[in-house]
């Protein structure tokens, strides 16, 4: 971390430690709903007319020449050629290289891009019509959740793990249907799977046996894609247009 860096972190630190008065929390935070309507409307507004879509999660850091950029691409593909829709959070690395497969297979590209201070910015294979700013991270989530039929996440860091974690979650509750949810890369996420079996289910208890249903991982581009081919198939549903 740079001086700056931490100059700004520390200021951070103090604002929130420091007394306001009533009136001023009170503008700040109407004014912030307001923001916060603002870009759900956007969002429904975009997403809405989309059509089927699938979320593919990743790391913003994975560079062109790896191996999971390419699996990345490759899936989004074989989607946009199936007639999906591909949501990435718009970004570079695994987002980009999901973008670029919608967008060289003549597919739906859609960008959900969070403003950060650092590493994120829009890539260049979004529909320029599709591509949605985001301030807040909850409200980009839900985008993420609401409008995709199903996730494909590749590895990646903290954001990865708490895109997926949501949708495990949503669909562990049962406040969203049970939508495919494919982990890619056994290598990646075997210590991830293995704890979760050894230590969330079967020393605490924390998780049910079925839980372990709600996610799939695969190693290849087809597998993942044969995973959302094969859920809808059951269904007799495809895309429709």
């Amino acid at each position: 971390m740079s001086e700056d860096e931490k100059k700004a972190h520390n200021e951070k630190i103090k604002r929130a430690f420091e007394l306001q008065q009533w009136p001023v929390i009170k503008s700040t935070d109407s004014w912030n709903i307001f923001k916060v309507m603002s870009e759900f409307v956007e969002g429904y507004d975009i997403l809405a007319r989309i059509g089927p879509c699938v979320s593919i999660f990743g790391s913003a850091r994975t560079a062109p020449d790896n191996k999971y950029y390419q699996l990345a691409e490759d899936i989004a593909k074989i989607l946009s050629e199936a007639g999906y829709g591909v949501i990435t959070g718009g970004g570079p690395g695994i987002m980009e290289a999901a973008n670029k497969g919608a967008k060289e297979a003549g597919g739906k590209s859609v960008g959900l891009n969070i403003n950060l201070p650092f590493e994120q910015y829009p890539n260049d294979y979004i529909d320029y019509d599709k591509l949605i700013n985001f301030k807040f991270f909850f409200v980009r989530k839900v985008m993420f959740m609401k409008y995709a039929q199903g996730f494909i996440v590749l590895p990646g860091g903290f954001g990865t793990l708490d895109e997926l974690f949501e949708a495990l979650t949503l669909v562990q509750t049962m406040k969203v249907g049970k939508f495919p949810i494919i982990l890619v890369g056994k290598d990646y996420w075997s210590g991830l799977v293995d704890w979760i079996k050894k230590v969330v289910l079967e020393k605490e208890n924390n998780i049910h046996e079925e839980d372990l249903l709600i996610f799939k991982v695969v190693d290849t581009a087809r597998e993942a894609t044969d995973e959302i081919f094969d859920f809808y198939s059951k269904y007799a549903m495809s895309p429709n247009f």
